[in-house]
């Protein structure tokens, strides 16, 4: 008798998790979505706008996990993993971006960008975002891009003021392991120093950098300001982002499934930059309530001039692609 009965209790236990399960149509499947920053930064900003509008579209069915700060590894990590299929979506910079597809080192070429307004117009330029992907999609297996976006402009933090050309010379400045970054900064007369965006806080206060350089709310979040509390505008580079999905995720979708996706992506493409920029403004008031010095115009002129020349000449080392870019970011008006 006490056979029967726990045989009839486990049946009906079992009844009642399939009936409690979603199944075909109604079942639900969440996403991993990766970035090194935390969430308090546009990076959050695009993560929550795309869990958004997915959902939306997908009443519900698609939605993501993020994991912010870096938790499924540094960028050019995530990279890999993202590629062999471990990780789902990821936004990384268009720096560490080079890592896997050099090209889009282009993005990182100092003053193509001519203000803020112009930037935001690039990124939402259907033309541009198209030959960034097709440059992509030619050098990279495993993985596509969906969408660009942008923390906004990058600028120099340190210990002494920057207010023009020949304050920065003979610093030694962490920057990205990238082409652009090393052709630039040595024209500025300074000394590149690579490492892992997590070692930046402490080498600035142990002295093994004098400088840094990033956006204004990342320096907030990161508190950098602690160990580097003077913050020149030298605006000397967009910190461009894009989405990233795994081909081994998006062939799993169907073809309703990809064009909610896709949307939900366009949707951070289209919303974004504004939200970023605002948060930039935002951080930097906040700074200044820290006591953080903010040294606004900056003379970029000897920067400038100092960049010119460089564009095109790496513009046409990395290649067709990036050529063809840095022609179409110049002709937006």
């Amino acid at each position: 008798m006490k056979i029967a009965t726990r045989r009839t209790l486990l049946a009906a236990l079992a009844l009642g998790t399939a009936l409690a399960l979603p199944t075909g149509a109604d079942a639900q499947r969440k996403f991993t979505f990766g970035y090194d920053q935390p969430k308090t930064t546009a990076y959050g900003i695009a993560g929550d706008i795309f869990d958004a509008k997915l959902k939306e579209l997908s009443g519900g069915k698609l939605s993501i996990d993020q994991f912010p700060g870096a938790q499924l590894g540094q960028e050019p990590v995530m990279l890999q993993k993202l590629r062999t299929g471990d990780i789902d979506f990821i936004i990384t910079s268009t720096a560490n971006a080079s890592t896997v597809a050099p090209q889009s080192g282009v993005f990182s070429l100092h003053y193509i960008f001519r203000d803020s307004n112009h930037l935001t117009k690039v990124l939402a330029d259907p033309v541009v975002v198209a030959a960034f992907r097709d440059m992509v999609a030619d050098q990279v297996k495993g993985a596509h891009v969906m969408a660009l976006m942008t923390m906004g402009f990058r600028n120099i933090y340190s210990k002494k003021d920057i207010k023009n050309l020949d304050d920065i010379k003979g610093m030694k400045i962490r920057v990205q392991a990238t082409k652009t970054e090393d052709t630039h900064f040595p024209a500025y007369g300074t000394q590149t120093v690579h490492m892992p965006f997590g070692e930046v806080y402490t080498s600035l206060q142990t002295g093994v950098v004098n400088a840094a350089e990033n956006g204004v709310n990342v320096y907030l979040a990161n508190k950098h300001y602690e160990v580097a509390p003077i913050l020149s505008m030298t605006e000397h580079e967009a910190n461009n982002n894009c989405i990233w999905v795994s081909d081994k995720t998006w062939n799993s979708l169907s073809d309703q499934e990809k064009q909610w996706v896709q949307a939900a992506a366009d949707e951070v493409s289209k919303r974004e930059p504004a939200l970023a920029l605002k948060l930039e403004a935002d951080s930097g008031e906040r700074l200044k309530k820290l006591g953080v010095k903010i040294v606004e115009g900056v003379d970029k002129s000897g920067f400038e001039k100092a960049a010119k020349p460089i564009q095109d000449s790496l513009a046409k080392e990395l290649g067709p692609h990036a050529v063809k870019i840095l022609e179409l970011v110049r002709n937006v008006k």
